[in-house]
């Protein structure tokens, strides 16, 4: 089951989080907070991203499960759905939504709640980027229960 809802991303009742990412090339210490990325750094506390770094590089598309920190998730799934100049692509936003649901399922996650992948920093169209997340849930949704969230300001 897929549906898109309006608001916080941090606030959803799922047993997973996905952090739309870089390719973790540049240590996370050096980033300025941003995005999802930032408010998770913000809510969790510096653990998930100091699990992340030990990955090293990790190839565009692709996903890593980490603790949640002080976030009562299950874990937070990183998807590097961004490239080397900072832009997300449809490829990279399919694959990204592909390995997350594949991580999800290796974990035993049930639910799983995922941003807009590429349309903060990624520069991608909401609007597009939604389509193409769409379609790949629909292929590779299975059994979970996933939530694609639009952020919201309160």
């Amino acid at each position: 089951m897929v549906r898109v809802v309006e608001g916080d991303l941090l606030d959803q009742p799922v047993d997973a989080i996905v952090n739309a990412w870089n390719r973790n090339i540049i240590p996370w210490w050096l980033l300025l907070p941003q995005g999802v990325s930032g408010a998770i750094k913000r809510r969790a506390g510096t653990q998930p991203f100091r699990e992340l770094a030990r990955v090293g590089p990790m190839p565009l598309g692709t996903a890593v499960v980490t603790s949640a920190g002080r976030m009562p998730y299950k874990g937070i799934i990183h998807v590097a759905g961004i490239n080397m100049l900072w832009r997300a692509s449809e490829q990279s936003i399919r694959d990204s939504v592909a390995h997350a649901l594949a991580r999800a399922r290796e974990h035993g996650f049930h639910s799983v709640a995922f941003p807009i992948i590429g349309a903060g920093s990624g520069g991608f169209d909401e609007a597009r980027a939604l389509e193409v997340m769409r379609a790949a849930l629909e292929a590779g949704v299975g059994g979970l229960e996933v939530t694609v969230v639009r952020y919201c300001r309160k």
